[in-house]
């Protein structure tokens, strides 16, 4: 897949298994993404989640799609940078409609974004023996 692909996937399957690092422990949970293009790949959860102490502890993260019925899995590897800009934390909340009522009781500092850029790896069953193959996002 091109880089420009795995963005169409990524949009095409938003829900990712997010791997991060508590202490020494690996932490994995689902996470919707909200927007995947060349400027990375967006990911929001709230500053009052463990996930968030987390990733401020140590940002390196990993990201797993899957099309199931395709059998193609897409790995995202990286650094997050964490975005503290309000006018994006609002942009995020009229996007997700569901997030207001969060926001309204702890206010706008409550959203946690961040920006994953990275390294990406294609899985299929056809190529499980492969050398992996890395493109850069």
């Amino acid at each position: 897949m091109t880089k420009e692909e795995i963005y169409e996937f990524i949009k095409a399957n938003r829900t990712a298994w997010m791997a991060t690092v508590e202490g020494d422990q690996p932490r994995v949970r689902a996470m919707g993404i909200p927007r995947a293009d060349e400027n990375g790949i967006i990911i929001q959860t709230w500053t009052i989640k463990d996930i968030h102490q987390q990733v401020v502890a140590n940002p390196k993260m990993e990201l797993c799609f899957n099309d199931l019925k395709g059998g193609v899995q897409v790995r995202v590897s990286g650094t997050a940078e964490i975005i503290d800009d309000v006018a994006a934390k609002e942009k995020m909340v009229e996007e997700r409609p569901f997030m207001k009522p969060t926001v309204e009781k702890h206010g706008i500092d409550v959203v946690a974004l961040y920006r994953l850029k990275g390294k990406a790896t294609v899985w299929t069953m056809a190529k499980n023996f492969e050398p992996k193959e890395y493109i850069d996002l």
